[in-house]
């Protein structure tokens, strides 16, 4: 059983999430928190496996919240939460530590299938929603470009480039199909480009993808 951390300022919002989750067999919702300092503190109580997380909540907000816990606890993964796709705080979540995004219009089959996606480690973020959001996230704060022949953290041409196709937007069997590769392949060469990187998932490749300079705003596949 997932056990889950309900996170946001909206009462109704948090009894909206725990109808959604509670029922299934799958989840215990184990607590809700009306704030940021709540949710910490709640999760240190509690030690979920899952925090669904809203972004902008009072006293601590989200981001703040997400980062003291992928520091204090980071066996409680978190899944972010905003109104709006476009959201730079999105950006600072998973940079903070969040294992996944969902804007909050998604249907309860979405929610659930990336409450088990988080809890199995993965980052439950659609590629191409990562990339627009990534992509209004840079054009707000461009950061400084190194050049593109550069391999950064001593990446293989190879490697160099499957990391540009997944920072555009394209799936593992998208990737595989594009260079004509297995997908078992493709699979082994993200892993190698997660520990060189220095990244935990493919949420943050892509972040470190636009902040590098690898790929320029606005150049996504979707």
């Amino acid at each position: 059983m997932i056990r889950v951390l309900i996170a946001d300022d909206q009462p109704l919002v948090r009894r909206g999430l725990a109808l959604i989750l509670a029922p299934d067999p799958a989840f215990e919702v184990v607590g809700e928190a009306e704030d940021g300092a709540r949710a910490v503190a709640l999760a240190q109580e509690l030690r979920p496996d899952v925090v669904v997380m809203d972004i902008r909540m009072p006293v601590l907000d989200g981001v703040r919240a997400t980062e003291e816990l992928a520091r204090a606890l980071p066996e409680s993964r978190v899944l972010a939460l905003s109104t709006f796709d476009m959201d730079e705080y999105v950006v600072a979540a998973l940079r903070a530590g969040a294992y996944g995004f969902l804007p909050k219009d998604v249907s309860p089959e979405e929610l659930i299938a990336a409450v088990h996606t988080v809890h199995t480690g993965e980052a439950a973020v659609a590629p191409r929603l990562l990339t627009r959001l990534i992509s209004t996230y840079v054009r707000a704060s461009p950061a400084r470009p190194r050049p593109a022949t550069t391999a950064p953290a001593g990446l293989t041409p190879r490697e160099l480039e499957i990391w540009q196709l997944l920072a555009t937007g394209f799936d593992n069997a998208e990737i595989a199909g594009n260079l004509e590769i297995s997908v078992s392949t493709v699979k082994n060469h993200i892993t190698g480009i997660f520990t060189k990187l220095g990244v935990r998932d493919r949420a943050q490749a892509v972040i470190a993808a636009y902040e590098s300079g690898l790929v320029a705003a606005g150049h996504g596949a979707g």
